[in-house]
């Protein structure tokens, strides 16, 4: 058996292997108590490929569509799926689930006002920030993904959002910088899209301007 997910390593050289061994460790970890002996490949299309066979196999392959998506070329109006965010522009978002999906800018009005590029400055997507839809005509954002949005705006701290960089190096960065008091946790979004939470009195600007010069990722601050 074998998938194909909707999570891409889009970086080059060395930052490349890392990456694809980074989601090695990812994917292990997140089928290590089920019988499930599998490979991981790298796609000539930057998409991770999953292959394997055992007892608990079909398990172990619904894990990992429902955290990361499988690669889809011809979605279901109604069906929900999970891409990541392509491009965006004055009309909407597109998310790339396999086929590009448009997502107008009428149905972005649930996360407030403003342009799509308003909207993504305000909830800091970075591009290929994970973001689940909704197919057909229109598609939308799915109403988890909208709540999970909203409570990153809610919440009581900011948040440093990056791509372009696993978890690990995310967090030796901030610890290079001297921020680790600053901040809560890193939590992954995807294999290669992070959300620095910072902790209490910690000003996202800020944390961006110290750790900004060590990672060549895109980042965009929430400021609550």
């Amino acid at each position: 058996m074998r998938r194909v997910l909707n999570a891409k390593i889009y970086v080059a050289g060395d930052a490349r292997e890392r990456a694809l061994d980074s989601a090695r460790g990812v994917i292990g970890n997140r089928v290590a108590e089920l019988e499930f002996e599998h490979e991981v490949q790298l796609r000539d299309d930057d998409r991770i490929e999953v292959s394997g066979v055992g007892e608990d196999a079909e398990a172990a392959f619904a894990l990992l569509v429902e955290e990361f998506g499988e690669y889809t070329t011809d979605p279901e109006d109604g069906e929900t799926y999970l891409g990541t965010l392509e491009s965006w522009d004055n009309d909407g978002f597109t998310v790339d689930i396999g086929v590009d999906v448009r997502v107008p800018r009428e149905q972005l009005e649930d996360l407030g006002r403003g342009s799509p590029a308003d909207i993504r400055e305000r909830y800091g997507l970075v591009q290929h920030t994970p973001l689940e839809v909704v197919a057909g005509e229109p598609a939308r954002l799915s109403d988890v993904q909208v709540d999970e949005l909203w409570s990153w705006q809610k919440g009581e701290t900011g948040r440093l959002n990056v791509n372009s960089c696993t978890r690990a190096e995310v967090r030796a960065t901030v610890n290079r910088a001297g921020h680790a008091n600053d901040i809560v946790t890193v939590e992954r979004l995807g294999l290669l899209e992070q959300s620095v939470v910072c902790a209490p009195g910690t000003d996202p600007p800020g944390l961006l301007a110290s750790v900004g010069k060590y990672l060549e990722g895109e980042m965009k601050c929430v400021v609550v």
